[in-house]
């Protein structure tokens, strides 16, 4: 019920996020990674189990891809559909369970924890009740969040004991990448969504009004970077000079993940693009951390 790019994604943006720390200074302690890591994926494979099981009626109607679509397989009837949601508690207390048993030993802190559990039931209520946020208009936004900033700011907190708000400056443009990356991937679900009652944003507005909420997020992207390469942080640019280059550099990537926004069923050039800062962000911090001093 896992889908591997899915997954291979939160490995990388974990990686991502410890890289941040590393590189402005935090060190490295292995123990805190592998720990933090093993509780994350816990985590995160039972919010992926939440969304297929709540997502059962709209993924027998809909064509799968690598990035919409899930799985495939409880619309295939090869397990049943209640297994998704017992195996979503057990990898949920199994992931915390992890990160107490570090807590304990000194090797993760409260901090982390806490972040583990917000990331734990901002998952949980994008797709099951209360809130329900991906049937209700919300999804895009929370799911954003969540693996766009809470999730580096969660794997650089694993390796700080703390929430250094240079993470969360780095972190901002690759959430707004992600928001679009969504916007495309749930445009490609629209008709299924539509027709079980999931109110997404793509069900929701006009392809207009879509592409106006895509070229609004690329431009506030864009502006971030501007204001985070502007020397009014103490006389310097907020973040390492190789990061803000790299956040530039995608740029033509942006403009064309929004040309093809609602005229292509392929949420392809969007989900690219998120991807291609990912990587060039992670080799900008990797660059940066480096040619730094050692402490």
């Amino acid at each position: 019920m896992a889908r591997p790019v899915i997954m291979l994604s939160v490995i990388l943006v974990y990686i991502y996020g410890a890289l941040i720390a590393w590189a402005l200074g935090g060190g490295f302690d292995a123990a805190a990674f592998a720990w933090g890591f093993a509780a994350l994926l816990l985590v995160s494979l039972s919010i992926h189990y939440t969304n297929e099981y709540a997502d059962y009626a709209t993924d027998a109607l809909t064509r799968l891809t690598p990035y919409s679509g899930g799985s495939g397989v409880l619309p295939s009837g090869q397990v049943p559909r209640a297994l998704a949601l017992q195996a979503a508690w057990v990898t949920l207390i199994g992931g915390l369970i992890v990160a107490v048993i570090a807590l304990w030993l000194g090797l993760l802190s409260p901090v982390v924890l806490l972040l583990l559990i917000a990331g734990a039931v901002g998952g949980w209520q994008y797709s099951l009740a209360p809130l329900k946020l991906a049937w209700r208009g919300w999804g895009e936004a929370d799911n954003a969040f969540l693996g766009g900033l809470l999730l580096p700011v969660y794997a650089a907190a694993a390796q700080t004991d703390s929430i250094d708000p240079r993470v969360i400056a780095a972190c901002v443009p690759f959430m707004l990448l992600d928001f679009t990356n969504l916007l495309a991937t749930t445009w490609a679900d629209r008709h299924a969504d539509a027709q079980v009652g999931k109110f997404t944003l793509a069900t929701q507005h006009t392809p207009g009004r879509l592409r106006a909420i895509y070229a609004a997020t690329a431009l506030i992207y864009t502006l971030s970077w501007l204001l985070l390469a502007a020397p009014i942080w103490g006389g310097v640019a907020a973040l390492p000079t190789p990061v803000i280059v790299g956040g530039f550099a995608v740029l033509p990537l942006v403009i064309w993940g929004f040309s093809r926004y609602t005229r292509t069923e392929s949420p392809f050039p969007s989900v690219f693009t998120m991807i291609a800062l990912l990587l060039v962000q992670m080799g900008a911090w990797l660059w940066v951390g480096a040619a730094s001093p050692p402490a």
